[in-house]
């Protein structure tokens, strides 16, 4: 079986001082124009009743993996942004390291270049973003768009989710800062993990902090530790929700949280399966 395509909405917000990120300036890593509740309770009823009925025509519920075709769009203004081969062949390979314990595979498939700098600066919602993407995306529902590009005002990136796909399939990707990306000058979030963290948006996952310590279902995913809020840095032994109902030390190491590119290194299996359940329903051939 072959699979390549994903989706989510997300927006990455960082404070940048210059060429770096000042840690003492942050306020959120990922602003993620996430769905509400009700809203996410109709997306995973429909995801159930997707894999019921999958399952009662005898098909595997839910794939537990695939291969993704990356469609990589570098956009630039001439002078800045203008990223070589190299980093992006790096950003795929962080992808692949990070993904394949739940079966998922990045293949680059292409890679153009665009100078212009209207769109380089483009921010989440704008005519400009709906302009370059329009004019760029390639493949479909399960095929990963991928735009580097310096959108200012502390963007790190965004994202849309699966369910998002089929009304508004010109804006399905991801959007990257480009100095995120490995080897790139955003410290301390430039090993790629950006990138890891939107495609996780884009599979279909929430911040493991949604919801802080009170909301029953959270990122509704069981076994990520409640998490009252964004973990910065690497604070081990953080542990913002206490008591019997809220068991474990914030997540700190997972790749969804706001952690340091360094501190990130995991994806839980609950995570894997809810990526899984999100693409078989949203974008697998679609």
């Amino acid at each position: 079986m072959r699979c390549s395509r994903l989706f989510i909405s997300a927006c990455a917000w960082l404070a940048l001082s210059g060429a770096a990120f000042a840690q003492e300036q942050l306020s959120i890593r990922c602003m993620t124009v996430e769905p509400d509740e009700a809203q996410r309770d109709r997306i995973d009823e429909t995801v159930r009743r997707t894999l019921k009925m999958r399952a009662d025509l005898g098909f595997e519920a839910a794939v537990t993996g695939g291969t993704i075709d990356v469609y990589f769009h570098v956009i630039h203004n001439g002078t800045a942004g203008n990223v070589p081969d190299a980093q992006i062949s790096a950003q795929i390979d962080v992808l692949n390291a990070a993904y394949a314990t739940g079966g998922w595979s990045f293949t680059h498939v292409s890679t153009d270049r665009t100078m212009n700098a209207a769109w380089f600066t483009a921010g989440p919602g704008s005519a400009e973003e709906a302009q370059m993407k329009a004019a760029l995306r390639q493949g479909t529902a399960d095929d990963l768009n991928i735009y580097s590009s310096n959108p200012g005002g502390g963007l790190l990136g965004w994202a849309t989710f699966p369910s998002s796909y089929a009304s508004r399939p010109s804006q399905d990707g991801v959007v990257l800062l480009y100095s995120s990306l490995p080897g790139g000058t955003a410290a301390p979030y430039n090993l790629g993990d950006t990138g890891t963290h939107e495609v996780g948006h884009w599979m279909g996952l929430y911040h493991t902090f949604q919801g802080g310590c009170n909301e029953k279902r959270g990122d509704f995913v069981s076994d990520t530790p409640t998490e009252r809020s964004p973990a910065f840095g690497c604070p081990v032994g953080r542990d913002s929700c206490v008591g019997k109902r809220h068991p474990g030390l914030d997540p700190i190491h997972n790749f969804m949280d706001y952690t340091d590119d360094a501190c990130m290194f995991e994806f839980t299996g609950g995570q894997d399966g809810r990526m899984d359940a999100q693409f078989t329903t949203f974008r697998l051939g679609r």
